[in-house]
């Protein structure tokens, strides 16, 4: 554990990551999850896809921080973009439900299909229940 604190205090955008994920879970180290977001920041700031995502999440549901879509949707389309399958994912559902954007079925299906083809099985749930929606709209 002090080798991994050591890394992520020196910079080392994973080990900041893993050490969020572990304040997040409660391995080694108390919950904490304001502790969590500080550590993920650090790492999605570098660029961390897993990173961006964690934090996108943590915003969606106010989880250690203030809830706030725009947030959560701005850092889950930077971790999607990199294509990391779980913010593709998270990022469809936004677009699935409309919550921080506007509500856009194809888009989500788009994201969801992504996900997909990194063989994420909860995307492929999320798109067979979407796909009658986009059939039936056209």
């Amino acid at each position: 554990m002090e080798s991994l604190r050591k890394a992520a205090e020196d910079g080392d955008a994973k080990a900041q990551c893993d050490l969020g994920l572990r304040y997040e879970t409660g391995k080694d180290v108390a919950v904490d999850q304001a502790e969590s977001v500080k550590w993920y920041r650090k790492a999605a700031e570098q660029g961390n896809a897993e990173a961006q995502c964690n934090l996108g999440v943590h915003y969606s549901v106010g989880m250690g921080i203030e809830k706030d879509m725009a947030e959560a949707v701005r850092w889950l389309r930077k971790s999607a973009d990199q294509g990391f399958a779980e913010g593709q994912l998270y990022l469809g559902t936004c677009y699935d439900l409309g919550d921080g954007v506007k509500k856009d079925r194809v888009e989500a299906a788009k994201w969801y299909q992504k996900a997909v083809d990194q063989g994420n099985e909860i995307a492929k749930i999320h798109l067979d229940l979407l796909r009658p929606n986009i059939e039936e709209a056209k």
